[in-house]
């Protein structure tokens, strides 16, 4: 199986297609990985957020987004003025790659452009099913993944951007990287600059246009 993509029925509902991505085996990935990790969020949000993979604490939970980086998100959703609720969050591969332990915790490894083809039709499918007013983006597998091998993270965040069947799209850093700043001070820097692109999304949300 080179894709996900024989698995996904044209007129399966999200729900279905989550019962069905819980028994994928289009990459090697669920060998590894506790369980598939698929979106979660209603049906009819108006905002789809899409991470990279699911970090170890989603990998035991079988939720996207419930670690620190997904408390990051949610303070920078809080910031600017973004309704939880309506927010619709995965992540561009649906299993944790992983290749050591630190103690209890096994840390991520980023995963290959075999493994993302291979997990992105389930990506378009989920976008094709909420049919979102806007999609953000967070770092550059989400961003390559969607919007092709030339986007720069470092560039272009922070623009709306044309992306999935022409859907308005915003680019940003994963939240994780402000977890990983080395002092108290890059944290808040890069924590301001990540809010800023989550405000562009309130306002395109909004209708506001943005220059």
């Amino acid at each position: 199986m080179e894709t996900a993509e024989v698995l996904i029925p044209e007129d399966a509902s999200l729900t279905e297609l989550r019962g069905i991505a819980a028994g994928c085996t289009a990459c090697d990935l669920h060998e590894t990985g506790t369980q598939t990790v698929f979106g979660e969020g209603p049906a009819d949000a108006r905002l789809v957020v899409v991470g990279e993979q699911p970090g170890d604490l989603e990998d035991q939970t079988g939720e996207p987004f419930v670690g620190p980086a997904g408390a990051e998100l949610d303070r920078g959703f809080e910031a600017a003025g973004i309704d939880r609720s309506l927010v619709y969050v995965t992540n561009t591969v649906k299993h944790f790659k992983w290749s050591e332990r630190r103690g209890k915790r096994r840390i991520h490894e980023k995963p290959n452009s075999i493994e993302i083809r291979s997990c992105l039709p389930w990506l378009h499918a989920e976008v094709a099913r909420v049919e979102p007013d806007v999609v953000l983006l967070l770092g550059a597998t989400a961003g390559k993944a969607l919007l092709g091998s030339g986007f720069r993270v470092t560039k272009q965040r922070g623009e709306v951007l044309e992306g999935p069947d022409g859907r308005p799209t915003v680019a940003t850093v994963h939240p994780s990287s402000i977890l990983r700043s080395r002092s108290d001070d890059q944290r808040a820097e890069a924590r301001a600059a990540f809010q800023a692109d989550l405000a562009v999304v309130a306002a395109v949300l909004a209708g506001e246009e943005v220059a």
